[in-house]
């Protein structure tokens, strides 16, 4: 890694970068100097914050690209960004140097849970999930042809009225 000079300026940005993860990039340079500190944002994990550190995406964007991620889209290269995002790569290009596309073979993984979304899963799929018996599989489908879609887990635990205990156990098979 290449030492930043001392000048005052870069090394309040290099302090800001290293200590404030939510700290927004204002150009190319800032994301040159966070990339040289090691900084990088996996476009297949990024939450809401990490996209928003970006320069040039609303808040909007970073949501999209989110629902996007939790609906099982992957994120291959920049391209696979702009075409979520129906804006030219060319916008985005700045952004090449801090987004890093992994894989992740779900499969291969560890604890994998498969996650179904409840949002469009039936009565029946639902209640094969080990924490949901039939009675709450068919509240949550009621529940969703009254009120419409589930926004995000605090939606579903509130229309539900699940307690904490109960949705500490459902949050790790749900997918919104």
């Amino acid at each position: 890694m290449n030492w930043l000079p001392l000048n005052p300026k870069l090394q309040k940005l290099r302090s800001k970068l290293l200590n404030d993860p939510y700290y927004r990039l204002q150009s190319g340079e800032e994301i040159a100097i966070a990339v040289e500190l090691g900084i990088r944002i996996d476009a297949n994990q990024a939450s809401v914050d990490d996209w928003l550190r970006l320069p040039g995406l609303s808040i909007h964007q970073a949501r999209s690209l989110v629902e996007l991620q939790s609906a099982g889209v992957k994120f291959y290269c920049l391209e696979d960004i702009a075409a979520a995002l129906s804006m030219p790569v060319h916008r985005l290009e700045p952004l090449r140097p801090i987004l890093n596309f992994s894989y992740y073979d779900e499969e291969a993984l560890g604890d994998y849970t498969p996650k179904i979304n409840p949002n469009t899963a039936t009565v029946e799929s639902l209640a094969q999930v080990p924490v949901i018996d039939l009675s709450l599989a068919q509240a949550v489908v009621q529940n969703r042809a009254s009120s419409g879609p589930y926004r995000n887990l605090v939606d579903f635990q509130r229309r539900l009225n699940l307690s904490g205990n109960a949705i500490a156990q459902i949050m790790y098979y749900l997918r919104f």
